[in-house]
């Protein structure tokens, strides 16, 4: 028996606190079990109270005679602390604090709420809270609403998991309107015991839930274990879909870092790292929560792209295509069968392609011959049904005949009927048999491509891991020896040496101290050559005016020589400089950036994108953390907006992706191995065609010490 049961399907409950004054919350949540017809048995416990509600009630819980599986708590921090310590001795199984004045105001609060944890873990009882709105369970097995709030949601295949109790109760309200219904609902507020992992692990062995909407602040686990836990629920054969909405998405301001990759690691990036590797599907909106959620619990999905969209109305028609192509999907080509069949039951001013326009008076018929017609074409992966409410519209007879075909389809069939009044009746049995419902097409569109997207990650293709050797030894030796020292950023010399333990390919390079050293470098490497301002304390060599591209000849070297010490003494007076690096040029290719950003909650990132001014004017990157391998790294590459630029655009060869998956994970590696990494941008890295490999050309690499 797991020890969530307590919390989720007690079978005795003490609310501790209970209160004969209606508007308190210890009244209101007694109340809202009792009204709520729990299946169990309840106890109030008041010492200052016979009875509340006409129900006997207890001085202290250690006084109720029977077992308690669930200690509701509902009383200030101090009294909660001695509340706790009853239940204690009482054998309790299950703990919730609802009062609040705990860890979010700080202080004896904080302090208190730790004591509570210590003594719930050491005791072996699971604590909800403090600072939550409570649990609710609407099974008619169990019928629990220990929340405060009055309303008990309708039974449903989905389950909530909300840090904010004010977001729940406007969720509830939400959710009775648009007909919804829950398996379980949660609101943990400060998460002194059971957070989000707790509850997804609970969810996924829950047969009567499906799918998990999650409203998330923030957080508490290590990103690696939640990341690696959550995409074995999510995947598989028996997977549960998991939905998300992250509070607080923009970081204001920017970071001050010295990298690219540590300016761009903001914690929503990384958190948009944490739900894609997770599997988990990210909202922007609460109403995007809803939509999303209402479509993974029809239990329906594509198995491809392909969508037709039968509408009575052609605008919404282009309304609903524009944001099907927007949302990954695309217009099924039908069959001159399907055509065929088409003309056979709609007028001849209807459109026969797709999308199918039946007409505005479109009775019931004309939707019901359509639908079993384009959902029997082989090459139509869902359908998406539009219905504007007209004189002649028949909204229920129509949702009637949608039901009736959706029962023997196991395509998925989402609808847009649009408007409030007119087709409420129809909405609501569309609703009822569960049938996603929309009143706007585009929502109805972006379900379904969220739906793919579900199905994309269940089907995703697993490769082998690659198999790689580094040199760690001499890596740590060039690390220590600048930690050792004092000095806290890798000229690029040493940078390079770095690199190339971890198998990167670089550049042949020698530092120069006057011009005639530069010219002889030059001569031995090579024309054309790459120069280079070495300083510690100019680390974006541009900016400065610090690097000359493609010299050519000794006249070239130290013309360049000369430009590169003057700019460099304009732009910092005061910087320590070391000389010039003389650099063979880099080969052609694409130039993509590469970079590690230690994070003070999650520990190190990768990012990928872009390389040279790409990565500044357009920011099209991504992060990912551990678990890195190379499917991961694969997936990370292909998600960014630039990704057919190295799949090779208008006859161009295909860039050599292999090798910065490769690189990706020998990153993260690096990152593990040498935790004292703080910050690290290769850009660019110059990417050969396919099979061909990459070249560095560029790096910043700064270090911390490790505390």
């Amino acid at each position: 028996m797991d020890k969530l049961d307590a919390i989720f399907a007690p079978e005795t409950i003490a609310v501790v606190g209970a209160s004969t004054q209606k508007g308190k919350v210890g009244h209101d949540i007694f109340a809202n079990i009792l009204s709520g017809g729990f299946k169990g048995t309840l106890y109030p416990v008041n010492p200052k109270a016979k009875s509340v509600l006409s129900v006997k009630c207890y001085t202290s819980i250690t006084g109720i005679p029977d077992p308690i599986d669930l200690a509701m708590i509902i009383l200030p921090p101090k009294a909660a602390l001695q509340a706790v310590k009853d239940c204690i001795a009482k054998g309790i199984k299950g703990v919730v604090i609802v009062s609040a004045g705990f860890k979010e105001v700080g202080g004896e609060g904080a302090l208190i709420e730790k004591e509570i944890k210590t003594l719930c873990a050491d005791a072996r009882i699971r604590l909800v809270g403090p600072n939550c709105l409570g649990v609710i369970n609407p099974s008619p097995k169990v019928s629990l609403n220990a929340s405060f709030s009055a309303r008990m949601p309708n039974p449903g295949n989905v389950s909530f998991i909300s840090q904010s109790g004010a977001l729940c109760t406007a969720v509830l309200d939400y959710a009775a309107d648009k007909g919804f219904g829950f398996s379980k609902f949660i609101s943990i507020g400060n998460k002194a015991d059971v957070d989000e992992l707790d509850l997804l692990r609970y969810y996924y062995n829950d047969p009567d839930t499906h799918v998990v909407m999650i409203y998330m602040e923030e957080l508490s686990r290590s990103a690696e274990e939640f990341i690696a836990e959550v995409r074995q629920m999510t995947s598989g054969t028996n997977p549960t879909h998991v939905i998300a909405i992250k509070s607080g998405s923009s970081d204001a301001g920017a970071k001050a870092a010295a990298s690219h990759t540590g300016a761009l690691a903001g914690s929503d990036a990384l958190y948009d790292a944490i739900f894609t590797m997770s599997g988990i599907l990210r909202c922007v909106t609460v109403n995007q929560l809803f939509d999303y959620a209402q479509a993974f619990a029809a239990n329906k999905y594509p198995t491809g792209d392909r969508i037709a969209i039968i509408t009575n109305a052609g605008g919404p028609g282009i309304i609903a295509t524009d944001m099907s192509e927007q949302s990954g999907l695309k217009l099924a080509k039908f069959s001159d069968e399907t055509i065929k069949e088409l003309k056979k039951y709609l007028p001849p001013t209807a459109n026969f392609q797709n999308p199918v326009d039946v007409i505005g008076d479109a009775a019931k018929d004309r939707y019901k011959n359509t639908l079993a017609t384009v959902l029997s074409d082989r090459g139509v992966d869902a359908v998406l049904i539009i219905l504007t409410p007209q004189s002649m519209t028949d909204a229920i007879g129509t949702a009637e005949a949608i039901v009736n075909i959706a029962k023997n389809s196991i395509k998925p069939i989402v609808c847009s009927f649009m408007g409030v009044v007119d087709v409420s009746d129809g909405v609501k049995l569309l609703q009822q048999h569960k049938i996603p419902v929309y009143q706007f097409p585009e929502s109805a569109a972006r379900s379904l491509g969220a739906l793919r997207e579900g199905m994309k990650w269940l089907f995703r293709k697993i490769l082998p891991q690659f198999e790689m050797e580094y040199d760690i030894a001499k890596a740590k030796q060039i690390i220590e020896t600048y930690l050792s020292e004092g000095r806290m950023v890798l000229g690029e010399l040493d940078g390079n040496e770095l690199l190339k333990c971890y198998g990167f390919k670089v550049l042949p390079m020698a530092l120069s101290k006057n011009k005639g050293e530069a010219c002889n470098i030059a001569a031995k490497l090579g024309f054309p050559v790459v120069m280079k301002i070495v300083s510690p304390d100019i680390l974006h060599k541009s900016d400065a005016g610090g690097v000359v591209v493609g010299v050519e000849d000794d006249k070239g070297v130290e013309k360049a020589f000369e430009t590169i010490m003057k700019k460099a003494g304009a732009y910092n007076p005061d910087a320590r400089i070391e000389g010039v690096l003389i650099q063979k040029m880099v080969p052609k290719g694409k130039e993509v950036i590469l970079g590690l950003s230690k994070d003070p909650v999650f520990g190190h990132a990768v990012m990928f994108g872009l390389g040279g001014i790409f990565v500044e004017v357009y920011k099209d990157v991504a992060f990912r953390l551990s678990p890195m391998g190379r499917n991961v790294a694969r997936r990370m590459i292909k998600s960014i907006k630039g990704y057919p630029i190295l799949k090779g655009l208008r006859g161009e060869k295909p860039s050599d992706i292999e090798i910065i998956e490769k690189h990706i994970v020998s990153l993260k590696a690096m990152a593990d191995n040498h935790p004292m990494i703080k910050e690290l941008d290769i850009n660019p890295l110059f990417v050969h065609d396919e099979g061909e490999g990459a070249t560095v050309a560029d790096i910043i690499i700064r270090l911390e010490n490790e505390e």
